[in-house]
């Protein structure tokens, strides 16, 4: 079963079963007059429409590329993962506000033994159906699934903090409603806010991960001629959707037809292993005689400033009497220019015959 119907799967499953504990949730807070659990079945009502929106967002992310969208509709997931959170945040919302009249205004509910085991059994199924959801989430790089699953094994221990508060009710004659009502509500508040700040943050473009961006470049070096590996980046269509560019340095005297037939195999082997299509670049290795002696005055002046993470792209361009690099330094460091003259400087001093470019690089992976 391909990732795209399988997600479809799993959400009717959460359709079916969150729409089973609101009747049931329902019945039992109207019965005894719980606000708690009334909201707990409203909550289980939104997870049953954040299912739906699952389902929609899913057919729509899976539609063929076209020519105004040529990178896919992938990403419509990460909308449908920001509808869902809205939609918690509004459930939050409304609880809050109803658990705080409680507070303001208490009335004793009535339970009965069996309304507690019906609260028993929810929250035991919804704990380990969320696990499934979550677990299923995971292995499908589903960002919706996931969301779904966290909120459902939250919603649990929420639905617990309801069958303490029966248990209290029934023991003390104290009614504490409103107050776990109010303990529900900020958790709901709180499950929105992380989803939608996780989402958001895909949408902006987040770190690659670093399991797959180290074995990608650990991947490349396998290859006969490739002497290092730089500037990979990954750019992100949709969950499991990526494309990706990477330089990688070869010796100088390679003809165009070896870069070709290396830059091929590579981008073909990278597609087979990760499922990613990746564009090669290249940089020639220009290190030999003085050109040599150069690159390691060079490498021996950026020791000097614990904010460059590293430099590349090494070349002299004798014709032009230029000389060209890469520096890539670390988040914190916000001198960078002035850092770069400097090297700049010390370079023109010792080797006053070239001009220097310098090319200022990002560290968009490990």
């Amino acid at each position: 079963m391909d990732r795209s119907k399988r997600i479809v799967k799993v959400s009717i499953y959460g359709i079916v079963v969150n729409i089973i504990l609101v009747i049931f949730k329902m019945i039992v807070g109207l019965i005894s007059g719980s606000i708690a659990v009334i909201l707990d079945a409203v909550n289980n009502l939104s997870d049953a429409l954040s299912s739906i929106i699952t389902i929609v967002g899913t057919a729509l992310s899976n539609k063929r590329p076209d020519k105004k969208h040529p990178y896919g509709y992938g990403r419509i997931e990460y909308f449908s993962s920001i509808i869902i959170a809205i939609i918690i945040l509004f459930a939050g919302i409304t609880s809050f506000k109803e658990s705080f009249t409680k507070v303001l205004h208490p009335k004793m509910a009535e339970y009965s033994v069996a309304s507690l085991i019906i609260i028993v059994v929810a929250i035991l199924v919804k704990y380990f159906f969320g696990r499934f959801v979550k677990s299923e989430g995971e292995k499908l790089i589903s960002g919706s699934l996931v969301a779904s699953g966290t909120d459902a094994m939250s919603d649990s221990f929420l639905s617990f903090s309801t069958l303490i508060a029966a248990i209290i009710t029934l023991v003390f004659n104290v009614s504490l409603e409103g107050y776990f009502g109010l303990l529900i509500s900020i958790f709901i508040l709180k499950a929105s806010l992380e989803i939608l700040k996780d989402t958001v943050d895909e949408i902006i473009g987040v770190r690659a991960d670093n399991e797959i961006t180290v074995g990608i470049k650990k991947k490349i070096l396998t290859f006969k001629g490739v002497q290092g590996v730089y500037d990979l980046t990954l750019h992100n269509y949709g969950p499991n959707r990526l494309i990706g560019t990477a330089h990688i340095q070869v010796d100088d005297m390679m003809t165009a037809l070896e870069i070709h037939r290396l830059t091929r195999r590579i981008t073909l082997d990278i597609y087979k292993e990760f499922g990613i299509i990746i564009t090669i670049g290249i940089y020639a290795s220009n290190d030999k005689g003085k050109y040599g002696e150069i690159q390691s005055y060079l490498n021996k002046l950026i020791k000097n400033y614990k904010s460059i993470i590293q430099v590349h792209g090494f070349y002299v361009d004798e014709e032009e009497k230029t000389i060209s690099f890469d520096l890539i330094f670390n988040f914190d460091e916000t001198n960078q220019s002035n850092i770069i003259e400097e090297i700049k400087d010390k370079l023109s001093k010792k080797y006053s015959e070239y001009k220097y470019d310098v090319i200022l690089d990002v560290d968009f992976s490990d």
